[in-house]
């Protein structure tokens, strides 16, 4: 198997702790999002990785260095959700290509996706779920049949996840920005069928706000969301600390609480807060609702 991570957006929503670091690498219970999705890919078979890298650029780079079976792809300027995918047309193999946005936590089955766009042998299929809060693609007999929300048929939500066939992009221009949903809305006028592989059992979130950020990490540390087993965290708990945190006394937890390699002042409270590495809260301070990163 083969797959591209899409790693090059700005992540707007989540200023300013994107002017820091890229929203890939924005930590899960300490771990950086796109090195857990690698792995993920990787144990579901994919020997073959192309990473996508615009804004803050060098830090993926950097992060990535070395990884067997991952190719980085550093796009000077923007390029979209489409115009990444044709610049590394000449990095596929001939065979499907899973793609993934990489700014998502989700439980969904990458092979399961993956043979569903074999078996049905349509150029492209997306996973798609049931997510009012997201849902503006009209879905008819398992069907793509508009971007418009406003067409007839079921509406649900694409969830970045979907398989393609290589050669489908060559539809798009060479060069400059371009939207994938631009080419599969070709495809449709064409008649060409965009199959929908149903995922409405999984968990998903996109990540895109710091409230679905500090969610995720709620729902991660209570056991509401299951735990990615690369995450290697055997046991439940509510609170997670870096083995490196240097913790002063006294230190008050409530709900729960999730800090890297930071430093907690004494005499301090945390409360349904996320604190990166590197990080220094002050001797007698209350934390709650946050994400601390400085």
């Amino acid at each position: 198997m083969q797959a591209m991570i899409l790693a090059a957006g700005f992540g707007t929503r989540l200023l300013p702790y994107t002017l820091i670091r890229p929203k890939p690498l924005f930590p899960i219970l300490n771990y950086p999002l796109l090195l857990l999705t690698i792995q993920r890919l990787q144990e579901a078979g994919c020997n073959h990785i192309v990473v996508n890298c615009h804004y803050l650029r060098e830090q993926v780079v950097q992060a990535l260095q070395g990884l067997p079976g991952v190719v980085v792809q550093e796009e000077s300027s923007v390029l979209g959700t489409g115009g990444g995918l044709r610049l590394a047309l000449d990095q596929f193999r001939d065979e499907p290509l899973l793609v993934t946005n990489g700014d998502i936590y989700h439980t969904i089955d990458y092979q399961y996706l993956y043979h569903s766009h074999i078996r049905t042998g349509a150029p492209v299929t997306m996973a798609m779920h049931d997510c009012p809060r997201f849902n503006t693609v009209a879905v008819q007999d398992d069907r793509v049949c508009s971007f418009d929300e406003r067409n007839k048929g079921e509406l649900l939500a694409f969830t970045g996840l979907h398989v393609l066939e290589p050669e489908v992009l060559s539809g798009i221009p060479p060069q400059g920005e371009y939207s994938i949903i631009d080419l599969y809305r070709q495809l449709i006028e064409q008649g060409q069928p965009i199959s929908v592989a149903r995922v409405d059992d999984c968990f998903w979130t996109d990540m895109g706000t710091v409230e679905d950020y500090l969610g995720l990490h709620a729902g991660l540390l209570t056991g509401e969301i299951p735990l990615w087993p690369e995450l290697g965290l055997s046991a439940q708990s509510p609170f997670l600390f870096g083995d490196k945190a240097k913790i002063g006394s006294d230190l008050v937890l409530r709900d729960w609480a999730c800090v890297g390699n930071a430093v907690i002042g004494s005499n301090t409270s945390l409360q349904r807060s996320v604190v990166w590495d590197g990080a220094v809260i002050a001797e007698g301070q209350r934390v709650v609702d946050q994400l601390v990163v400085q």
